[in-house]
């Protein structure tokens, strides 16, 4: 394989989030502390991509989901913001860096992708300048601190924008592996992007509610069309109300391989949100904002 010894820098640290190890580990401890009590043993969750300072708390609630004892693959399925991708890409590198050490990569479970055909290869420059999967990273690296080095591995997915046939094709290549219990996925995604620097700024000038409130709602709706499990509501309130989710199509591959696991196995799946927060609460057109929600599907074996 490619690029084999490969490192992706953690190029975002010391802007985005700390790049004191340290301080980094302090902030995260506190931040899933306050996260309250585990809601059940997440096999994927959604979380934001923004700097910390904007997402982190909100993050936590997703990563407090993880139960790190079983785990040894996580899947990071994030949206690409720069380079243009009809399909999915796979990374050459054998590991990610982090503030907190070193996280190895699956290559292994790369080279069964990329057998498929489906997949293209991330050019190393823009793995280095995506920071949609490398948000993700410090919370696994401090969620999964107690595990031996090597014990789990990672599996970086950047995804781009998809047909629906495409969601479907993706959403049976990573089925199989929603299965695997041992498997998480994470999925990347911030909600709604409101204000004219988004070019996305709808609001209903006869509502006595704010804007921030209306924003609310249409995520609010977006979240429970995601909770439905069903790829179809999903995408269908996409077309209805364009709304800016950056991660749709990560969040629709991950809809499409928990409804086919589904329907291959005897077992009942649930989706919850545990926290939404918004950068901002806009108030008038000139306001902008970034949404952040935090949620996790949680599988059941029928009794």
């Amino acid at each position: 394989m490619s690029g084999h010894g490969r490192k992706r820098a953690a190029s975002h640290a010391g802007t985005w989030y700390s790049d004191n190890a340290k301080e980094l580990d302090r902030q995260l401890g506190d931040w899933l502390a306050k996260a309250g009590d585990r809601k059940g043993v997440a096999r994927a969750i959604i979380a934001p991509h923004a700097g910390y300072t904007y997402c982190g708390s909100t993050a936590a609630y997703a990563f407090k989901q993880i139960v790190p004892d079983n785990v040894r693959r996580i899947f990071i399925l994030g949206p690409s913001h720069v380079v243009y991708l009809n399909g999915c890409a796979l990374t050459t590198c054998t590991t990610y860096a982090t503030p907190l050490g070193d996280l190895p990569i699956d290559t292994d479970v790369v080279k069964q992708l990329q057998s498929t055909d489906a997949f293209e290869s991330m050019d190393l420059h823009n793995e280095e300048a995506e920071h949609s999967i490398e948000m993700q990273l410090p919370f696994i690296a401090k969620v999964m601190e107690n595990r031996p080095v090597g014990s789990f591995k990672i599996v970086p997915v950047l995804v781009g924008s998809l047909s629906t046939a495409k969601q479907a094709s993706f959403g049976k290549i990573f089925a199989p592996y929603v299965a695997e219990s041992g498997n998480i996925f994470v999925i990347s995604s911030d909600f709604c992007h409101w204000g004219t620097r988004f070019r996305y700024s709808p609001v209903k000038r006869f509502s006595d509610k704010p804007i921030h409130e209306q924003i609310a709602d249409l995520d609010r709706e977006g979240m429970d069309a995601i909770a439905s499990l069903d790829p179809s509501e999903f995408n269908e309130y996409l077309k209805t109300t364009q709304n800016t989710i950056c991660g749709r199509n990560p969040i629709c591959v991950m809809l499409q391989g928990a409804e086919l696991f589904r329907q291959m196995n005897n077992h009942t799946h649930e989706f919850h949100f545990l926290k939404y927060s918004q950068s901002n609460k806009c108030r008038s057109l000139s306001d902008s904002s970034v949404s952040y929600a935090a949620g996790a599907l949680f599988i059941h074996p029928k009794k």
